[in-house]
């Protein structure tokens, strides 16, 4: 009781415990913001309707993105130099926005917002047959982790969404975007790019690509993990790819804790 917390000696005596998986049936299933969402209607109708068709089945926790809106609100709040706390906030508004949305269209199928305050209440919704909706962003905000370049905050709503996986110990963690998977570079922009359908995520590190499918946050706190040591991003624009991640399938890529 009386050790410092901070000894390397301390913490390297601590025995190490499997943690508690608080969920370990059901799914936290994040809907990209701007490769979902921003679609409207011609993507996030399908998207939603495939949902509703597994919500039977799969315990599913769905997390939004903020988009092309919070990246508005970001190029405005970094031009006026605000600090990075406080740029986080306002992206975690955006999010909450498509929570929102998203929350009132699966309304008719049990879906229900919930705040990142209600995570201990998940229980009681997946037993009533509901799909919870939350925002994405993780709840640094005002305390956000300092960027190591610029003001823009490191850790967003595909952070938000993995972190929220690892605490609940859920078996999968799946991102739902408009690509088939991660690629070399951006094949929106690129097309001499290769696919990548399985990697290790210090593997990935190493490659040190120009962009990304998902936030590079997510592949530091991979590098740790205790219970989700892999996720998988899958292209939600095809019909089926979700029904197919949620069985256990490999559509799209997986990154794995190597």
């Amino acid at each position: 009781m009386g050790e410092s917390l901070v000894s390397k000696s301390f913490l390297q005596s601590l025995e190490e415990k499997e943690p508690f998986k608080v969920y370990p049936n059901a799914t936290v299933l994040k809907l990209g913001g701007q490769s979902i969402t921003d679609y409207g209607s011609k993507a996030l109708t399908p998207v939603l309707k495939e949902i509703v068709a597994n919500a039977q089945e799969h315990k599913m926790l769905i997390s939004t993105g903020g988009g092309t809106r919070s990246r508005h609100v970001y190029a405005i709040a970094m031009d006026m130099g605000l600090p990075t706390g406080i740029i986080a906030k306002l992206g975690q508004s955006v999010s909450e926005q498509n929570a929102l949305m998203i929350s009132t269209l699966l309304g008719p199928y049990n879906g229900i917002k919930i705040s990142q305050d209600d995570i201990p209440k998940l229980g009681l919704y997946f037993s009533q047959g509901c799909i919870p909706v939350i925002h994405g962003m993780p709840p640094y905000g005002y305390f956000e982790q300092l960027p190591a370049k610029g003001l823009l905050p490191p850790n967003r709503t595909d952070v938000g969404a993995y972190l929220l996986s690892e605490v609940l110990g859920t078996k999968q963690c799946i991102f739902v975007k408009d690509e088939d998977g991660l690629y070399t570079d951006n094949p929106k922009v690129n097309s001499d790019v290769k696919f990548i359908p399985k990697v290790g995520v210090q593997e990935l590190l190493e490659m040190d690509l120009d962009d990304l499918i998902i936030e590079r946050g997510v592949l530091e706190m991979m590098k740790n993990a205790r219970n989700v040591k892999q996720i998988q991003i899958i292209n939600g624009l095809k019909e089926g790819n979700i029904t197919k991640a949620l069985n256990g399938e490999h559509v799209g890529t997986i990154i794995f804790k190597d």
